[in-house]
């Protein structure tokens, strides 16, 4: 169901239960009201018709019955009957009512003094009355004709009102909610414009301050990440195809100049040698890349284990001197923990390892003393691990741009390599629960420091 439908019909039925309330309210106290008014009414009568039988001793049963025939107030189907302590009757208005009164009845009102009571669609009250030193109990009987009619009269207008207001809000409530939604509709309208061929539409705004407005710039701010994300992998696979085609290239073109005649054997070793090179170098941007792939997988479908995070940096400097034997790697540990645990990391070791080998190769490569200083702290905030050389710098306008693939320093392109480290070490350190941030000053040296909070050890 659409929200516009869900709406009219939601607001209907709140609309339509409050009107219902209502009107059931004012029909309710309404018949209240009529039903008080009317006993009041017959109550006065009764004593009035009483006093002038018992305390005016000129007025007899006969000429009372024509006072009370030919009252102006006089009620529908009236009859007042006055008994006496011993339930005889004195005085009935109306001799052609039939009705009788039992015994039980009679002392009901003795003991309660006033009793109100209903005999079919006839309305009764009884009063115990005292006068002249003697009890009497009378009981005047009427129907109220002209209050239950009003009374039907009100529950008809109300039950009408209540069908055209429903109606009334239903339509209000569908044009209302059109106009609410209105502005959604037109952020839809805008979105389905957008596709990958014109990522840098966006939305109208508004005003920029109610809740539909701020819907459009957030969707502006994830329209600014996925062309930025775009733009990105447009980069890589430039990149990508650059780097693999260049030593591809250089391969077929030393094989085909080989082919044009023969060559002797040292000739053959020397082509070779160098084609292995270009393999290697395919084999080692390949790695590359598929390390990349790998640490944009879901994290719930690598086996996470707990890694010993100073046992993994001696490991890693073993492994980058052995690959490096004129590189230096120095490990400090000024703050070790009571504890071990908290030397400890839960996340995928061989991609975590790639990630601070990266680094430790990278500081000593850029370095002209080949050298890194790598320090290990645990405090209250957590762990950090940081890199430290004296090597060539970054420049402060490239210091973020290095964590993307393929992006290298315009003061490194001298030396071999193909920018895929850093962004493999930034996806790692994240994907880890981490944080990587660097300063950096030309020809004076880097720092790389990894942040661990104790959420993520």
């Amino acid at each position: 169901m659409k929200i516009r439908n869900r709406l009219s019909i939601q607001f209907t039925l709140i609309v339509a239960s409050i009107l219902i309330l209502f009107s059931a309210s004012v029909y309710f106290f309404s018949s209240i009201y009529r039903k008080n008014e009317f006993n009041g009414r017959l109550k006065e009568k009764a004593l009035t018709t009483a006093k002038l039988f018992i305390e005016v001793d000129q007025v007899d049963s006969a000429l009372l019955k024509i006072i009370d025939r030919n009252a102006v107030n006089i009620m529908p189907h009236e009859n007042i009957l006055i008994f006496d302590t011993k339930h005889r009757e004195l005085y009935r208005s109306d001799d052609d009512d039939t009705i009788t009164y039992a015994t039980s009845l009679l002392n009901k009102i003795t003991s309660e003094k006033e009793w109100h009571f209903e005999i079919g669609s006839f309305e009764c009250v009884g009063i115990s009355m005292h006068a002249r030193d003697k009890d009497y109990i009378i009981i005047a009987k009427a129907e109220d004709l002209y209050g239950r009619s009003k009374l039907k009269n009100l529950r008809l207008v109300l039950i009408i009102g209540l069908f055209f207001s429903v109606g009334a809000t239903l339509l209000s409530g569908w044009f209302f909610s059109g106009e609410a939604l209105k502005p959604i509709s037109e952020v839809v309208k805008q979105v389905d414009t957008i596709t990958g061929f014109n990522l840098n539409k966006r939305v109208g705004e508004g005003n920029r301050r109610d809740e539909i407005a701020q819907l459009a710039i957030t969707f502006n701010r994830m329209l600014d990440r996925v062309e930025h994300a775009f733009q990105i992998q447009k980069s890589f696979i430039s990149n990508a195809s650059h780097e693999l085609r260049t030593p591809l290239t250089a391969i077929t073109g030393q094989l085909e100049v080989a082919m044009l005649k023969k060559r002797e054997v040292a000739e053959y070793e020397n082509l070779i040698s160098s084609v292995l090179d270009d393999i290697r170098k395919l084999n080692t941007l390949t790695n590359g890349l598929l390390s990349i792939a790998q640490s944009d997988m879901d994290v719930q479908a690598m086996r996470m284990k707990q890694i010993r995070v100073d046992e993994l940096l001696w490991e890693s400097r073993q492994e980058v001197l052995k690959r490096h034997p004129d590189y230096t790697v120095l490990l400090h540990f000024p703050e070790m923990p009571a504890d071990e645990d908290d030397l400890c990391l839960n996340g995928i070791e061989p991609l975590f390892k790639t990630a601070i080998i990266n680094l430790m190769d990278n500081a000593c490569k850029y370095s002209n003393s080949k050298k890194v200083d790598v320090t290990l702290i645990h405090d209250k905030r957590g762990m950090q691990i940081t890199f430290k050389d004296e090597g060539i710098g970054i420049p402060m306008e490239e210091a973020q741009k290095i964590f993307e693939p393929f992006y290298r320093a315009s003061n490194a392109q001298r030396f071999p390599g193909h920018g895929l480290g850093l962004a493999l070490t930034r996806r790692t350190i994240e994907l880890h629960q981490g944080i990587i941030t660097i300063s950096s000053r030309v020809n004076v040296g880097t720092t790389i420091r990894l942040e661990f909070p104790h959420m993520a050890a």
